[in-house]
């Protein structure tokens, strides 16, 4: 139709005729949101980011709710505030997205949504995989699984309660990355892969994010990931390799000697500008290191301050380390400012660099190398990271921080505390996890 015929058109409807224009998903579903045909288990949609992965899952689930049909769902996200924030209540979730007539009560106490039929889904997150032990369900929708902490785990609990209805089946949506999981599942003979990038959806899409992206990202590695959704493979000549932190990856540690909070600084909290490297760590008894969490934040120096302490009095660290080239005193001055905002005060030593970051970096790959530093977990923002530098070029701000802290713990000489137990994760995760 011209836009004129477009308009006379949508004129004429009705209110509700317009209303079930605007709620009818195949008719504004590109070809690859809508779910492929044949005899499948998993669909795997590996799209980049603005691509549309949110809305494809939110209405397939909604599409097998509204059937009558199918009355279990499990809703899976990276954290239980992503499955709120971005499954459920984003502009693209499951409440934005449903018919007014047919909208699904959403009880965030008990994690539920229940449509008017009786159909429910309730919401997991992917660090903590013993949720998914014991409940059933004929459907899945998992967002972001190649960033789920504890992936493989997760994804095995889930799978093992697929178990009821007419026809099992589950939806993936993620930007790619190449962890076996991903790799197992696009392998799988049960498995339709449905591939897309950014630019399909750009007429959705703010102008300003289109020449931006163009601009900044357009060619880079980090572009044909995030943007055309490709798994790309090591970098030739890095440190670190996906293979090696799939080895050394463990789901719990022995009881601990030391942990400490490392802090790669950043000064300025603008768009363009680096993140502030926060790794936790610790020492084992065994005498091999351990990391235990990411949490790297783009902030002012208050902010990311704040997040260190915090970092610190969570998992009963022994120090923060900063480094302390970029901020000399101020890093330490508004580390002190935070605990004390805090309530409490903390261990702190600065750290300088003087050496190069490879002559920093390779000791500690070759501890990794030495299968003596393991991943809790996974990380997928410092696995990529560790797996796409090559010595020579600026390090990042995670990697960096992860040198200072197993430098501080496996090459350094600070003093050591009596073994404790760590229970820095959720209660309910058992045993190691598979590679």
């Amino acid at each position: 139709m011209s836009p004129e015929q477009r308009s006379r058109f949508l004129k004429s409807l009705t209110k509700d005729e317009a209303l079930g224009l605007l709620c009818d998903w195949p008719f504004w579903a590109r070809p690859n949101q809508l779910p492929p045909d044949g005899d499948w288990h998993t669909w795997l949609v590996l799209a980049g980011r603005g691509f549309g992965k949110t809305r494809t899952g939110a209405e397939w689930i909604r599409a097998r709710a509204e059937s009558g049909r199918f009355t279990r769902f499990a809703i899976i996200g990276q954290t239980a505030a992503d499955v709120r924030d971005v499954m459920i209540e984003g502009e693209s979730g499951l409440l934005a997205i449903s018919h007014p007539a047919f909208m699904p009560l959403y009880e965030p106490s008990k994690r539920r949504l229940t449509w008017p039929n009786g159909a429910m889904a309730t919401t997991y997150s992917g660090d903590e995989p013993d949720q998914l032990r014991g409940p059933q369900n004929d459907s899945a929708w998992c967002d972001e699984l190649a960033k789920w902490r504890f992936g493989q785990e997760t994804w095995d609990n889930m799978e093992m309660g697929l178990r009821i209805g007419p026809r099992p089946q589950v939806v993936v949506t993620t930007t790619p990355r190449p962890i076996k999981l991903i790799k197992d599942l696009l392998a799988d003979r049960m498995t339709v892969a449905t591939r897309g990038s950014t630019y399909e959806n750009l007429v959705n899409l703010a102008p300003s994010f289109a020449a931006r992206i163009r601009d900044k990202y357009e060619g880079t590695r980090l572009g044909r990931q995030e943007l055309m959704a490709e798994i790309l493979d090591d970098v030739p000549g890095a440190l670190w390799t996906r293979i090696l932190l799939d080895e050394t990856r463990t789901g719990k540690p022995p009881d601990l000697k030391r942990i400490v909070v490392a802090v790669d600084p950043e000064a300025t909290s603008t768009d363009g500008s680096a993140e502030t490297g926060i790794i936790v760590a610790a020492l084992g008894i065994d005498g091999h290191g351990y990391i235990l969490d990411d949490l790297t934040i783009r902030a002012t120096p208050n902010g990311w301050a704040s997040q260190a302490v915090a970092a610190y009095h969570k998992h009963k660290a022994d120090r923060i380390i900063g480094e302390a080239n970029q901020g000399g005193e101020m890093v330490e001055s508004v580390i002190r400012s935070a605990a004390q905002a805090a309530g409490g005060p903390v261990a702190y030593k600065a750290v300088h660099a003087s050496r190069g970051k490879q002559a920093r970096a390779e000791p500690i790959a070759a501890l990794f190398e030495q299968k003596r530093v393991h991943m809790v977990g996974a990380y997928p923002d410092l696995e990529d990271q560790l797996c796409s530098w090559v010595p020579g070029e600026t390090s990042p701000d995670r990697l960096d921080a992860m040198v200072w802290a197993l430098t501080e713990l496996m090459l350094g000489t600070g003093p050591l505390r009596p073994a404790r137990s760590y229970s820095g994760w959720p209660q309910t995760l058992r045993g190691p996890l598979a590679p």
